[in-house]
């Protein structure tokens, strides 16, 4: 029962980093109705520059991350002015070929400026695990559930109670409407883009503390997309349920069914939720449910 509860909680905490990923998804399209197939890419690049201004400089990480972030608000206000500003009210299909050519793009770049070598992140987070009787956390996952929770209250106010983040929502509904009512529909998205990039790095740091890092870490972020997509993508306080349901089932079937059948099934369950719930219930459990009248 000991080893059920253990599998239980750390599931549970695993799953609020995928909500903390899946949240830079949801920013994004809260605010410009763009769905972002380069936000683990964001993730990445956000991770190299962690590594490049902590180990590669060697400046301290009470220096080095802030740093980090001020990189991450710069080339989030560089892609969307580059690709994004033209775009605005153009359709979501062009806006989506768009992401997946950024996703080539800072792959390619990652390669010419970083290469294609591993290379060991710097341990940001306490390594120790957290015993409570006899119940084994990692720190990290500590850590990263308790930001994802301060985050994802900090982002559901600011969506629903300030003047900027209802600004952005209406930008994302009725882009048109919001121009015609003098608000500046470049500004807001790319603040969207500066935010998705913060969080995006924010949660390479706590994914990747003490780890490998390498190209191949922005597909970590596809088993965030299915997170998102169950909450709903406009309901970001609906991330904290559909994390925890996608890590405990994933935690689960990790630890009962893949000894089983000695393969790694858990490694698809986050893809299997997002398969039911496209053909289920496409808005989630909490997302909008936009009424069309013809």
């Amino acid at each position: 029962m000991i080893d059920f509860f253990n599998y239980l909680l750390n599931g549970f905490l695993q799953g609020q980093i995928y909500a903390l990923l899946a949240l830079g998804f949801m920013v994004i399209y809260r605010a410009s109705k763009v769905f972002n197939f380069a936000q683990g890419e964001l993730m990445m690049l956000g991770a190299y520059a962690v590594w490049t201004l902590t180990l590669g400089a060697d400046l301290s990480p009470w220096i080095g991350i802030p740093l980090a972030f001020v990189c991450a608000l710069i080339y989030g206000w560089l892609i969307e002015r580059l690709f994004f500003e033209r775009l605005v009210g153009e359709s979501v299909f062009s806006m989506v070929m768009v992401t997946i050519g950024l996703v080539i793009l800072i792959r390619g770049i990652v390669l010419v400026v970083w290469g294609a070598a591993d290379r060991s992140f710097p341990v940001l987070l306490p390594p120790a695990p957290l015993i409570v009787g006899e119940m084994i956390f990692p720190s990290s996952l500590v850590i990263g559930a308790a930001l994802t929770a301060v985050v994802t209250v900090g982002m559901s106010w600011f969506f629903n109670r300030t003047r900027a983040g209802l600004t952005l929502t209406a930008v994302a509904e009725e882009p048109t409407t919001a121009i015609s009512l003098g608000i500046s529909v470049k500004r807001a998205v790319t603040l969207a883009w500066m935010m998705g990039s913060v969080i995006a790095t924010a949660g390479a740091i706590v994914l990747l503390s003490g780890r490998s890092l390498t190209v191949q870490t922005a597909d970590v972020a596809l088993a965030a997309l299915p997170v998102a997509l169950l909450a709903g993508l406009e309901s970001i306080g609906g991330l904290i349920l559909a994390g925890a349901i996608v890590g405990i089932v994933q935690a689960l079937v990790a630890a009962y069914v893949d000894p089983a059948i000695g393969g790694s099934a858990s490694s698809i369950v986050p893809f299997v939720f997002m398969l039911l719930i496209l053909l289920v219930r496409p808005t989630g459990l909490f997302g909008w449910r936009h009424v069309e009248r013809v």
